[in-house]
C-alpha cells in the first residue's frame, strides 16, 4: 500500500521587531485543511520570500537584508517535512524580496528590491549554492515621490516552459523580460527586454496561466490587475486590459500583494493589503478574459503572501500586521471561499509556500 503524500506548508517571515524565529513549518490535515505546527528552523535574519526545489527536497529563502541580502539552502525531510541549513550566498543586491527555483532545478533566480538587481545562483548536486553565474542591476525611476525613486525588483518569475524570466521592476515601471541561458546561468534579452506600465502602477508579482499562453501582473501602487497575451516562444507580452483589484468607491489606503492562479486555471485571485481581502476573477477559457466574481475579506490585516494547496481545495492567507495564518475552504465552481474557523499565529509571516511530499 502507498504511504498517503504528506502536504507541508513553510512559511517565512521576518525576524526584525518581531519574536519570530525563523521558517515555520506546518502539516496539512488534507480531510480538514488544519494546519499543525511540526518545527521551525533557524534561518538567519528576515527569511521572508521561499521557493521549492522541484524534486521536492530542498528550500531557498531570500534573507532581506539591508546592504547585500544573502540567498540560504535547506534540505528538506520527506518523512517530516523538517529543515536543515546548508548554506547561503551573497544575492549580489540589495534586500531581496524573492527567489525561484527554474523547472529543472538547476539555478535559483532572486531579485533585490534594495537596489533593483537580479542574481542567479547554481544549485549544486547537494543542494546548496554555488556563487552567482550572473547579476543584472536595473536603471530608472518613476511618478511616486517615495517609493519610485529608482530601480526595486520585487519579483522575477520565469514561465512554465522555463525558457524566459519576467522582473517585475516596481520603481521603474517596468517589466524585464530575459531569455534564461540554463547551460550557463545567465539571464540574455530577450526579443522585447522591457515593457512599459502605466506611471505610478508599481508592478509586484507575475503569474502564469497553466496554458502558458496567458499572464497576469499584479500592480502594488495601482491596485490594478493587467491581464497579457503571452507568446512563449519568442518571450513577448502583449497587454489586453487592466482591471481593479479594489470595489468600486473604496478609497482608503490600500496596497496589493500576491496573486495566483488556481491551479485549475479557473480562477486569478490578488490580494489587497489595506482593504484586507482577495478580488476573485473568473478566467474564460477560450479567451483568457477575465471576469470579477468578487471579494472575499481575509480575516486579518495586511495579507502580504496566500496560497491554494495543491488539492486546490483550500486558501490559506498569511497576514503580516496581526501575525496569523487564516484557512478558507475554496468552492471550485464559483471560485470564492469561506472561513473554516482555523488559523495559526505566526509572527510577521511574509511568504507561504507547500509541497506535497
Amino acid at each position: 500500500m502507498n504511504k498517503q503524500a504528506a502536504i507541508y506548508a513553510y512559511i517565512g517571515t521576518q525576524t526584525d521587531g518581531s519574536s519570530s524565529e525563523g521558517i515555520y513549518v506546518y502539516r496539512m490535515n488534507p480531510l480538514t485543511g488544519e494546519l499543525e505546527y511540526s518545527s521551525t528552523a533557524a534561518a538567519g535574519i528576515n527569511p521572508t520570500y521561499l521557493a521549492i526545489h522541484p524534486l521536492k527536497q530542498y528550500l531557498y529563502a531570500a534573507n532581506t537584508i539591508e546592504g547585500e541580502g544573502l540567498i540560504s539552502s535547506f534540505a528538506i525531510d520527506s518523512l517530516t517535512g523538517r529543515l536543515t541549513f546548508m548554506n547561503s550566498q551573497p544575492s549580489g543586491g540589495s534586500k531581496p524580496v524573492h527567489v525561484l527555483v527554474d523547472g529543472k532545478g538547476t539555478f535559483v533566480l532572486a531579485g533585490n528590491f534594495g537596489d533593483g538587481s537580479v542574481s542567479v545562483l547554481p544549485i549544486q548536486a547537494d543542494g546548496s549554492l554555488g556563487a552567482m553565474t550572473d547579476f543584472i542591476r536595473h536603471s530608472g525611476s518613476s511618478v511616486h515621490p517615495t517609493r519610485q525613486q529608482g530601480p526595486r525588483v520585487h519579483s522575477v518569475t520565469l514561465d512554465p516552459a522555463g525558457r524566459y524570466a519576467v522582473a517585475a521592476e516596481y520603481g521603474a515601471d517596468q517589466l524585464r523580460v530575459y531569455r534564461l541561458d540554463a547551460e550557463r546561468g545567465k539571464l540574455l534579452p530577450a526579443a522585447v527586454p522591457s515593457i512599459s506600465v502605466a506611471a505610478g502602477s508599481g508592478p509586484r508579482h507575475a503569474v502564469f496561466h497553466p496554458n502558458e499562453r496567458w499572464a497576469y501582473v499584479i500592480n502594488e501602487l495601482g491596485n490594478t490587475l493587467m491581464s497579457y497575451d503571452y507568446n512563449p516562444v519568442q518571450g513577448i507580452f502583449h497587454l489586453r486590459d487592466t482591471h481593479a483589484t479594489l470595489p468600486e468607491g473604496f478609497a482608503e489606503p490600500s496596497f496589493c500583494a500576491d496573486v495566483h492562479v488556481h491551479p485549475d486555471g479557473t480562477y486569478v485571485y490578488g490580494s489587497n493589503r489595506g482593504h484586507n481581502s482577495i478580488v476573485i476573477y473568473a478566467v474564460e477559457p477560450e479567451t483568457g478574459r477575465l471576469q470579477l466574481v468578487g471579494h472575499e475579506p481575509t480575516l486579518g490585516r495586511a495579507p502580504r503572501s496566500f496560497i491554494i494547496d495543491p488539492t486546490g481545495q483550500y486558501l490559506y492567507a498569511a497576514h503580516q500586521d496581526t501575525d496569523n495564518v487564516v484557512a478558507f475552504s475554496l468552492d471550485r465552481q464559483t471560485g470564492r471561499f469561506r472561513p473554516m474557523g482555523h488559523s495559526i499565529k505566526v509572527p510577521m509571516p511574509v511568504c507561504i509556500k507547500m509541497i506535497s511530499i
